[in-house]
This record gives structure tokens, sequence and C-alpha cells, in this order.
């Protein structure tokens, strides 16, 4: 079949250019509700070059290379617990055990190096422990049915963080394996080293989700369950497989902690599963699962980093950082509520357009 241009016009195509044609006419016949749009997914990234404009109005000193690598090793932490907990939105989820599953593999890592004399091997022990703890959050939700993960995460962010106290006797276990002290507190030509195990995390993080199918799985399912089941997609193994990688992120964190500090200590992680939150909601992600990038993940996170870094240049006190992180978490939710809102609206323009 041809069009008028004499164009050979296969079904596909055909298919592209109603779709492109629907575009045009919703853009032009809603100027507002496209830019609005545009402007909202965006808007992390917009968040995080106002708070960096801002900061190096205030003080000259945040610009300084010398900072700047300080704000990425500070960032990373967060950054790489937030990648597993990301997962877990995507899926409708959430795991709140992630800082004590820091806390704990941290320990168990400096104890197998203390007293079993594991050396590096005790950074494998980590991983598995890590994995292992997550595995058991999966079973026990989708085994138990249990219609959301928070209160098994909670559970186990008791039991992770009194199994870290039981372990360590309540205080810190002092050694770390050399692998670690490098991640965490070495350099390459500068650059920290904890920053480049993070990026390389990331990375991982983005072509399991972007290009691999089990990773793909994750948007479906949260994007629509009962039609991810229909569709055969596996749901209760990418559940299990979701808190497992989560499990695996928490335990790497608890590497860069453990070298960065040269200690296993039990309350390492305190906290930080609600930074790993706020850094992926901050970073636009649907707390109603199915939408969200890595990349705006680590964007999320670095905004949680400069921010808290600038403040502290500017002597602002630790409560009020808490404040504005509240205030921006906030406000990141209430541009998600937006942006679904618009998009809903941008559907049914085009539906308008479909009936026309």
């Amino acid at each position: 079949m041809t069009d008028n241009e004499g164009t050979t016009v296969t079904p596909t195509t055909a298919a592209a250019h109603t779709e492109t044609e629907v575009l045009k006419k919703v853009r032009s016949r809603n100027p507002a509700l496209v830019l609005g749009l545009r402007a909202v997914r965006t808007g992390p990234v917009l968040i995080l070059l106002l708070i960096i404009l801002a900061l190096f109005i205030a003080t000259p000193d945040f610009l300084t290379i010398g900072n700047l690598a300080n704000v990425g090793t500070q960032t990373t932490v967060v950054a790489v617990l937030a990648l597993g907990q990301f997962m877990v939105i995507l899926t409708r989820g959430i795991d709140l055990s992630v800082g004590s599953i820091l806390s704990l593999t941290s320990v168990v890592g400096a104890q197998l190096f203390v007293s079993a004399h594991l050396g590096n091997l005790a950074l494998v022990a980590m991983i598995i422990a890590g994995m292992l703890i997550g595995l058991v959050n999966g079973m026990v939700l989708v085994r138990w049915r249990i219609p959301h993960p928070f209160i098994v995460t909670l559970g186990m962010l008791n039991v992770a963080g009194g199994a870290a106290l039981l372990l360590s006797g309540g205080s810190a276990v002092l050694g770390a394996p050399s692998i670690a002290l490098a991640i965490g507190s070495g350099d390459i030509l500068g650059l920290p080293i904890a920053v480049v195990f993070a990026v390389v995390l990331i990375a991982i993080a983005w072509l399991f989700t972007s290009r691999v199918q089990a990773g793909r799985w994750l948007y479906a399912l949260g994007g629509n369950p009962e039609g991810a089941t229909r569709s055969g997609i596996p749901v209760n193994k990418v559940l299990v497989m979701t808190y497992v990688l989560s499990g695996l992120f928490a335990a790497c964190a608890a590497i860069i902690v453990l070298g960065r500090t040269e200690s296993g200590y039990p309350i390492a992680g305190l906290g930080l599963e609600l930074d790993a939150i706020a850094a992926v909601i901050i970073g636009g992600t649907s707390f109603f699962g199915g939408r969200g990038t890595i990349g705006n993940v680590v964007v999320g996170a670095l905004i949680l980093g400069v921010l808290r870094n600038g403040l502290n240049l500017l002597n602002v006190s630790s409560f009020w950082q808490q404040v504005a992180i509240g205030l921006i978490l906030v406000v990141a939710v209430g541009i998600d509520v937006l942006r679904t809102d618009i998009e809903r609206k941008i559907r049914t323009a085009e539906a308008k357009v479909l009936s026309a």
C-alpha cells in the first residue's frame, strides 16, 4: 500500500504516523499541559541545579574540587542503598530493612576479618549475608501472601539490627579487609575509589533495569500487577529477586562504610533506609510503582548529599537540615501526583482526538 506521495506504507508505519499526528494535535491544543509535563519530568534535575546555584552564591567554598570530592564520597552510600530501594519501589513495595542489613553485614565482615582471619573473603561473606536476608524478606512476603512488604521489612529491620548488636556486643568491631579499605578510603588520581565503585554499581543497575528482561519485568509488575500475572510474568520469583538485589546493594554499601570507618559498627546504617527512600522519591520515582529511572535516583541522592554538604558549609543546624530535606521530599511527592494528573489529562485529550 502506498500513500499519496507514492511512499510504501506498512501497518506499522501507518500506526506510527497516526500516533505522531495525534501527538501533534494534542500538543497544539494543549501546549500548557505538554509544557507542564516536560517541566515536571525534569523536576529533579532542575531542583539539583537550583540548589547548586544557590550554594555557589552563598559560599565560594562549595564548588572547590576538594569539596566536590567530599560530596561524591558522602553521597555514595545513600546512592548505592537507593539502587536496591528503587527496584523494590518499582514493584510497589518498600524495604525498611536496608539500613539494618548494612549494619549487620558490616559487623559480619569485620568479625570474620578479625576473628576468623578470612581476609578479603570476608567481603564475599558480607555479600552473601545481605542477599540471604533479602531472600528471607522476599520469601516471607510471597509464601505467606502478605499484601504489603511494610510489615515484613519492618520486622527484618529489628531482627537484623538486633543481630548486629548481639554479634558485636554493642560496640564497634575494629578491623577491615584491605579491599574494603581501598574502596572506602582510597583514591585513583585524586578520584575517590568509593565514587568509582558506586558508578560501576549504578551502571550495572541501569543495564539491568533497561536492557535485561527481568529488570523490565519490575516496571511491568509495578505498573499493572494483574496484567503482569496474566501476561505470564513469574510475579513471585520477580518479587523475591527484587528483595535479594536490595540486600545485595545494602551489603555493597556496607563495604564502603566498613572501609571508610575501618570497623563494623552495629548502628552504622541507622536511619539510612529513610535516606534511601527519600533519594528514590525525590528523584521522581513513583511511590505507586512502575515508573522511574536509575539516573533520577542518582540525582535524588545527589540532592540529599549536596544539600547537606552546603548547609554544613553554611553552619546550618542539623535539625534545620532535616526540615529542609523533609520539605523537599513533600514537594517531590507533590510533583509525582501532579505528573500523574497531567498525564491523565493528556491521555484524555488523546482519546478525544482519536474519537473525533
